[in-house]
């Protein structure tokens, strides 16, 4: 079996909030989304996609992906799609860095695999554990009593696991965490994500106020040296999500018991092939993980429920399911969340079909 065609498709995803908000004053009114659809003279057709939480929050943006497609896919024709230790070593070669553009390319190869064998993915992952896997909500950054509203509207929709973001003004987080805290239910899970955005000293502070509620901090500072000193600071479960970008990352935090639980997330390492590594890391390890991405519709949602669904239950802290915060379905079969938790499809591959009439005409093709 071999590659013959890859085009590449953009779709703009419109935010069910209206407006996604987070530290350092970033936010986002919708999603800039890229799907790739690999064909191969077998007649089989993979579908990708990968999709950037703006130009500011991780080194990816949604143009550099299409710039990186346009660099990277003609090296893949005449690939064996289902040869995925190959593919993933001849995209390396040809373009140093730049997981996220990797991401979708890996995913539809993936895709493949699962549709040549007749088998959902998630099957070649190490097969479902469990009936499904439970989701966290994120609550956008804005003033205690709007956060603590939206808490109490995904709490409606099945939610019991929240991701308040904090991250900005300390006595204001003080305030964020408190306000939160004091209007959970019991059994309720809080995470308070600073995403990178707190100096040493106010993450100092913060954690200092905070010692008496019960929550998970996630990733405080920009730097591991800064998490790293947090971490030392503070008796709350503690989680680091940007700076692991890979399994050398993930080893060294481990050695150096820098987190209670790690975030991963396919674009920010590459894809399936990279994050399985990863999972199966944390496994033999005992790190608890939340397996998601930074945003997208029903292909990579699709994704993150095939690894997340067959990763052993213990270790699911939580995942995503990103085609939730959106308003446009850009594929038939995509994962659901009922009750605050999603299932991987059961279909052969990722279980997924894509409305050809959304993704639109391509806006790069290569043959």
């Amino acid at each position: 079996m071999k590659i013959t065609q890859i085009t590449v498709h953009q779709v703009d995803l419109p935010l069910r909030e209206g407006t996604y908000s987070w530290s350092g004053g970033q936010s986002i009114r919708l999603y800039d989304s890229t799907a790739v659809r690999i064909r191969t003279d077998a007649g089989l057709i993979g579908h990708g996609e990968v999709c950037p939480l703006g130009p500011a929050y991780l080194p990816a943006y949604a143009n550099g992906v299409r710039t990186g497609l346009a660099e990277l896919a003609p090296h893949l024709l005449g690939q064996d799609p289902r040869r995925l230790g190959v593919i993933n070593r001849v995209m390396d070669q040809h373009l140093k860095g730049h997981p996220y553009v990797k991401s979708a390319l890996d995913i539809a190869c993936w895709d493949i695999l699962g549709l040549s064998c007749g088998v959902p993915v998630s099957t070649l992952l190490s097969g479902c554990q469990g009936e499904a896997v439970k989701c966290y909500r994120a609550i956008s950054q804005d003033t205690p009593e709007r956060m603590v509203e939206r808490v109490a509207v995904c709490r409606g929709e099945g939610h019991h696991h929240f991701q308040i973001k904090v991250g900005g003004n300390a006595d204001l987080d003080i305030a964020r965490i408190r306000a939160v805290a004091s209007s959970l239910k019991p059994g309720e899970v809080l995470v308070a994500d600073a995403n990178t955005s707190w100096l040493p000293h106010q993450a100092a502070r913060v954690v200092r106020a905070i010692e008496d509620i019960d929550l998970y901090l996630e990733q405080p500072c920009l730097g591991y040296g800064e998490c790293l000193g947090i971490r030392r600071r503070t008796s709350r479960p503690f989680i680091l999500d940007e700076i692991i970008d890979g399994p050398a990352m993930l080893l060294r935090a481990h050695a150096d018991q820098a987190m209670d639980v790690v975030n991963i997330k396919l674009s920010k390492v590459g894809g399936l092939t990279v994050a399985r590594q990863m999972r199966d890391f944390c496994v033999a390890m005992g790190i608890a993980m939340t397996i998601e991405d930074s945003g997208g519709s029903d292909i990579v949602t699709a994704a993150i429920a095939h690894l997340a669904h067959s990763t052993p239950e213990a270790f699911r802290f939580s995942s995503s399911d990103v085609n939730g915060c959106n308003t446009l379905s850009i594929a038939d079969g995509g994962p659901q969340h009922r009750g605050g938790y999603i299932k991987a499809p059961t279909g052969a591959g990722l279980g997924v079909t894509p409305y050809l009439d959304v993704l639109g005409k391509a806006v790069l093709t290569i043959a």
